[in-house]
């Protein structure tokens, strides 16, 4: 008897028995008709659990379900407007440190990337500590589970499905033209010096700007429809395959896509990326106690591309480029009779379209137009292949509700980057005017034209991930009212990158208690004990426990027959889980406990040869732990009046607590010297952060007549504060300590000085270059009469993990085979700095749109912009309120209109189902700053994307 007894509380602290991965599963905030459906089965942590169930800290979508109504082409794709405590960044504000949450493929640490949403079955989002406990330290900023399909035993069921559609680019950055560049240029050399001389004279100015020969007098305009298409396209196809019986079945997914490129000239045209992938799932049965998975996947991706980096010149290299003559100039531009030119001209193998030859200049003799033509091509290729494979065992036999899983998998992958890599020449021109003619009487090369023919092979790196789980699962019902469940889990991953001398590795233990009566009264307890190599021995275990309570209001008298309330689910939870992805400092992960001694040479003390000195560098801290994040968090579930409004709502506060520091200020200043540079200061855990926020998701459901209509609106909010901080500041008000964790902190400006003698009545600038009229002036915050870096204060939120407030609202609409279906999201409460190239503008920079409202002595009173100058405008360009600006923003994310035929008029063909459906994604975006955030500068443009597809079931 005592032996049963033993036996039975040993296997009550085991695991609930994961369901097999066929098992449907579906979302609580999914919109659709699935929302009418009861206990619904949802992947968290190593185990499936009851929608009925399910305590808090994690959201749900239903992917499959949402595919049939909107199209998606990344996995991740404004899951925002669906769920709360997803931001499109980060789950609960937890991301952006050093390392972010976690994401999970088949429990496997993997690419949201490398999985395509016609893959996917559903998507977990674990935000709370207690869902993510029992993963260990690596998942310590909330995990997102990827669940792929699997088969079923409907038998073979063939679907495919076709995509077509444009990119078009939303805006492109602004610049001037040579004429008007080339004026304002002259006016920063003399706002610079009175006295100095134009650069350029006014016949240079008009030359340019009169477009009469654009060869000679280039005005270079890097958007122009002659080398950027209006949009290119992205094709798709995809073919799904499941069947299979009650023995054994399977699911198999192929597809491939290919993107265009929106460069239209050159070997630029060939432009493209594409992208292969196999996928097979198989589940099998092999008796009535042991079943089987295997899951493999191969993705194969391409992407060429012409050598140099147009963007980045389209945004720096100025529209003179460079200083008479254009990259490209056509033969017919040359003198006849100029023998010498057409003989060197015959070196060259480089014409263009046999009208063109290569222009240039010493100081300039590439440029991304000639890169295209003649510099040859790159391509990158990535190969990823990933295996896992798991049994599920049922011990029945041994113990009602005893059961053992364990799941291996082997991913690895490989890219590289093959390219042809050619010279070429350039030709400068010398010009002459025959009867106000221009024509080419001269011509000097610089280069020399080079094709190896050779393939070039680098950038090679690969990546290896090897996964194991194994653990004991028991579930039990006592009495038809006391439910029983445990998992005892071994866990553990670890990834090879290239490169890398320490992999990254994850291993813990977990264990998980579960009890609920009725289903009205829960209490779940996990717990993990991680492991680190990156602490000193002895400090390399640490136990993260998690605790939570949950009552089900609804089962209680006072609702049990309420005609508004279905459900009502309240949980508390409390959590300390302790991480290492935060132990970094620097570049630096590993030993960060040891003192490091280096030896330099110099004239100082020294042991050993002359000339050679020994110091510490870093002081020994074997004291050094985890970081921890201690957390409460709320949940409230809800459902109403027969399902027409579910809403799931959470709170969060935790305490991230333990954040490294290498040179603490309380330290005596002596143990750290700035010449020589040596420091017997230790790194230690000290700084800490809170997070604070809630999150929601309502939907509604209702029928009228022939329509059904579904609303979802979901959000999240969050507040981040700095708790605890080694504080390395003279004034109060520069600490960081009560202020953001994302705080943007600048110089508070007061306008543009306007005359010498208000510089003279001002504090002094000390900010790097000369002040002048037309400058930004500063508040002096300490009142020292000096402007600096002690004068910077705390601005606003930068929303660096995501908006402090993001909203998402889905909407979808059906009526007999029409379906309609828009999604919105926005973010609100950050603020952002205009601080790239396109407005901190000076030297020779290329000048934006933006500095037309400039200041000079005519526009005193209304410029916008600060002066030119043709020297660095450190003062200018700096961060401040003058460049702040409230990145507010909606955007109508997506809407797409399908239809399904009717299957009666399938009945007598070989079709079972047939749908098409057109789609507009990233349509509008409401805000103040819409032109700039729609704007990118350096990069290629933001794009709308318009989709048509079909999708036919064999």
């Amino acid at each position: 008897m005592k032996y049963i007894q033993a036996r039975f509380i040993l296997c009550a602290m085991l695991a609930t028995s994961s369901v097999l991965a066929s098992a449907q599963v579906a979302d609580w905030n999914e919109t659709d008709s699935l929302a009418n459906k009861k206990d619904q089965m949802v992947q968290v942590a190593f185990r499936k659990v009851s929608q009925k169930d399910l305590l808090g800290g994690v959201s749900v979508v239903n992917v499959e379900e949402l595919t049939k109504k909107n199209y998606n082409t990344y996995s991740l794709d404004n899951m925002q407007g669906y769920v709360g405590g997803w931001n499109g960044n980060s789950l609960w504000g937890m991301d952006g440190d050093n390392a972010g949450y976690l994401v999970l493929v088949d429990g496997v640490p993997r690419d949201a990337d490398n999985v395509m949403p016609s893959e996917i079955a559903q998507i977990s989002f674990l935000k709370g500590a207690q869902a993510v406990v029992l993963y260990g330290s690596k998942a310590a900023k909330g995990a997102i589970v990827i669940t792929t399909k699997r088969g079923n035993v409907e038998g073979l069921n063939v679907s495919v499905r076709a995509n077509t559609g444009f990119h078009v680019a939303k805006a492109y950055p602004e610049y001037l033209g040579s004429a008007e560049y080339m004026t304002l240029y002259n006016e920063a050399l003399l706002n610079d010096d009175p006295t100095a001389k134009p650069l350029y004279t006014a016949e240079q100015i008009y030359n340019h700007g009169s477009g009469l020969n654009p060869y000679r007098y280039p005005n270079i305009n890097y958007y122009s429809s002659d080398y950027v298409k209006k949009a290119y396209n992205r094709s798709e196809v995809t073919a799904e395959i499941t069947g299979g019986g009650k023995r054994a079945r399977f699911y198999s997914n192929v597809s491939y896509y290919r993107n265009g490129d929106f460069l239209d000239f050159g070997e630029a045209k060939n432009n493209m990326t594409d992208r292969f992938n196999v996928r097979g799932n198989v589940d099998v049965d092999i008796n009535s106690f042991i079943s089987a998975y295997i899951n493999a996947n191969a993705t194969f991706y391409n992407s060429k591309s012409a050598k140099g980096d147009y963007w980045n010149a389209a945004a720096t290299v100025r529209p003179n480029f460079p200083q008479n003559a254009a990259p490209l100039i056509p033969l017919d531009m040359i003198d006849p009779n100029a023998s010498a030119v057409w003989e060197l001209l015959s070196t060259t193998s480089n014409i263009i379209d046999g009208k063109y030859f290569l222009s240039g200049s010493q100081a300039n003799s590439t440029n991304a137009f000639a890169d295209s033509y003649a510099a040859g091509s790159s391509k990158w290729t990535s190969r990823q292949f990933q295996f896992d494979t798991g049994v599920n065992i049922n011990l029945d036999k041994v113990l009602k509700g005893l059961s053992f899983n364990a799941m291996f998998a082997v991913d690895y992958a490989t890219s590289y980057s093959t390219s042809f890599d050619n010279n070429y020449a350039v030709f400068i021109p010398t010009w002459a005017n025959y009867g106000g003619k221009d024509v080419i009487v001269a011509l000097t090369k610089e280069g020399n034209d080079e094709k190896p023919g050779t393939q070039n092979v680098g950038g090679s790196s690969d990546e290896q991930t090897i996964a194991f789980s194994g653990q004991f699962n028991y579930q039990n019902t006592f009495k038809k009212c006391h439910n029983v469940s445990a998992m005892l889990i071994a866990n553990g991953y670890q990834q090879t990158i290239s490169a890398q001398y320490h992999r990254i590795s994850n291993a813990n233990l977990a264990l998980q208690l579960g009890y609920n009566y009725q289903q009205r009264y829960y209490a779940d307890f996990g717990a993990a004990l991680i492991h680190s190599a990156k602490l000193a021995k002895g400090h390399r275990q640490a136990l993260s426990p998690s605790l939570t309570l949950g009552w089900r209001l609804s089962g209680e008298n006072f609702l049990k027959d309420s005609p508004v309330v279905d459900d009502l689910l309240f949980s508390v939870s409390g959590s300390i889980l302790n991480q290492d992805i935060d132990l970094v400092m620097g570049d630096k992960e590993f030993y960060l406990y040891e003192s490091v001694w280096t030896q330099n040479d110099g004239y100082s003390w020294y042991d050993g040869p002359a000339g050679k000195y020994t110091i510490s560098t870093r002081g020994q801290n074997n004291d050094l732990s985890f970081i921890k994040r201690k957390e409460f968090s709320a949940n409230l579930k809800t459902s109403l009046w027969n399902r027409l409004i579910t809403a799931d709502a959470s709170f969060f506060i935790n305490s991230t607590e333990g954040y490294l520091i290498n040179q603490p200020t309380f330290f005596p200043s002596h143990l750290n010297t700035g010449y020589l540079a040596a420091s017997f200061m230790a790194v230690m855990n000290y700084n800490n952060n809170r997070r604070m926020g809630f999150d929601f998701s309502v939907n509604a459901n209702k029928n009228f007549g022939e329509f059904d209509l579904s609303l979802g609106v979901s959000g999240t909010y969050y507040d981040t504060k700095i708790t605890k901080r080694d504080e390395i500041y003279d004034d109060a008000y520069r600490y960081r300590k009560g202020k953001p964790v994302d705080g943007v902190w600048g110089l508070q400006s007061a306008g543009l000085f306007q005359s010498e003698e208000e510089i003279k009545n001002s504090p002094e600038q000390k900010l790097g270059s000369t002040v002048r009229p037309g400058d930004i002036k500063y508040v002096d915050q300490n009142g020292d009469d000096v402007i600096d870096e002690k004068d910077e204060i705390y601005l606003g939120k930068g929303g660096w993990y995501g908006s402090p407030f993001t909203l998402g609202i889905n909407f979808t609409a059906k009526w007999k085979n029409f379906t309609f279906f828009a999604l919105g999201t926005g973010g609100f409460g950050a603020y952002g700095m205009k601080n790239n190239s396109y407005y901190w503008v000076d030297g020779d920079d290329k000048y934006s749109a933006i500095v037309r409202n400039r200041w000079t002595e005519e526009t005193a009173a209304t410029a916008t912009y600060p002066r030119l100058s043709a020297k660095s405008s450190s003062n200018n360009f700096r961060s401040s309120d003058y460049w702040l600006y409230k990145t507010n923003r909606f955007d109508l994310a997506k809407v797409q209109i399908t239809y399904d035929l009717p299957k009666r008029v399938l009945r007598n063909t070989f079709l079972r189902e047939f749908s098409a459906y057109v789609s507009g994604a990233n349509l509008l975006t409401i805000s103040k700053e819409r032109k700039h955030m729609e704007m990118n500068v350096g990069s290629a443009p933001q794009t709308r994307f318009y989709n048509i597809g079909v999708k036919a079931v064999f």
